[in-house]
């Protein structure tokens, strides 16, 4: 065979390698939903304007309707933006389509109530696996956090980083974490906390690419964030807890001046919603949570994403718990999960316009 014929051998093997990539990559494409068609955002500008403007940005875990339409309704109201937050659980309990459309949904009902540029990220809070992070880059989510905390720092990287190339390919913005938190909360489980380390922050940042970094500094997860021994008790008789290390923020702040950091298990657990679960016959012993001003001190930091999801559980289960005991009869499950939205919706928009300060930053 001369040169030109082996050339044109060369030109057809090439281009029919190029017509099965291009044939596979529209294969994955199709079975792929990206956030921006359902009208979501990502976490980038929506942290840089955070950080300027000294507040914090709410994030808000969901895993039902009621839950939904409450954050909507609250956000739409003060014109926050918001992060809706899914756990690993939670996507299984609600369904990964069904997930995608309640996200779409809830930009076109923030829109009906007078929203008219929702500012809405869904965000995969506290996923495990490379795969599951893949799994919710490619049904629509526009934020996805990999918790590599829990293993050796280089694998934590080296997860963290695999995280990162594929979602930003996709304009997926990626939080990573150092530090373990105390606590339980869904599938995330920890005795111990261990705090963030300064010294390796810029490493891990810089090595991994992510959009933002959860850190540990006293924070912890669930509605019994510290044992009775770890706090002191006012004249009241209720315990408090030990203060945040707002030392070790500020050394964070130091080594990463402008980037977004995060918080992780800030519930205040609100001792009305504790005394009313209580009143009607629950039993929740000793829980206390994050005093809302020192989250009111770190929202004024480079801290520009706050998780809450115990208070809302809490003023869900209040709600619920009165209606059952005040009108035992009751069994339309409107009758007891529509009060339970109304005081999730006043507690978020507490968190929003005396907590957080982020009213009126999604206008």
């Amino acid at each position: 065979m001369d040169k030109n014929g082996l050339g044109h051998v060369i030109e057809f093997v090439r281009n029919d390698y190029l017509c099965k990539v291009l044939f596979i990559n529209l294969i994955i494409h199709k079975k792929m939903v990206s956030y921006k068609d359902l009208g979501l955002v990502n976490t980038k500008e929506m942290f840089a304007k955070a950080i300027k403007g000294g507040y914090a940005i709410p994030a808000f875990n969901f895993n039902n309707m009621e839950q939904l339409q409450a954050i909507i309704q609250a956000c739409a109201e003060t014109k926050s933006p918001v992060i809706l937050q899914v756990s690993k659980g939670a996507r299984q309990y609600a369904n990964q389509t069904l997930l995608r459309y309640m996200a779409e949904g809830a930009v076109e009902y923030a829109k009906e109530l007078g929203w008219e540029h929702p500012q809405i990220v869904l965000h995969l809070d506290h996923g495990d696996s490379f795969e599951l992070c893949k799994s919710c880059v490619d049904m629509g989510f526009s934020s996805v956090m990999i918790d590599g905390s829990h293993l050796p720092y280089d694998e934590n990287v080296a997860l963290t980083k695999k995280v990162v190339e594929y979602a930003h390919q996709f304009d997926v913005t990626v939080e990573g974490e150092l530090g373990v938190l105390a606590g339980v909360e869904d599938e995330v489980s920890a005795e111990h906390h261990t705090y963030t380390k300064p010294e390796e922050v810029v490493d891990f940042v810089t090595k991994t690419g992510v959009d933002s970094l959860a850190i540990s500094i006293g924070t912890s997860h669930g509605a019994n964030k510290f044992k009775p021994e770890q706090c002191t008790r006012n004249a009241d008789g209720i315990l408090v807890p030990p203060p945040l290390r707002f030392d070790v923020l500020e050394a964070i702040e130091k080594e990463l001046p402008g980037f977004p950091i995060v918080l992780h298990g800030s519930s205040s657990v609100p001792q009305e919603e504790v005394a009313t679960i209580n009143k009607y016959g629950g039993a929740l012993k000793d829980a206390i949570g994050i005093p809302e001003e020192e989250l009111r001190k770190a929202a004024a930091s480079a801290v520009c994403k706050i998780n809450i999801d115990s208070d809302s559980r809490l003023a869900m289960t209040a709600a619920i718990r009165e209606v059952f005991a005040l009108k035992p009869a009751e069994f339309d499950p409107r009758k007891y999960l529509g009060p339970a939205r109304e005081n999730m919706k006043k507690l978020y928009k507490h968190k929003i316009i005396d907590v957080l300060g982020s009213e009126g930053k999604a206008e």
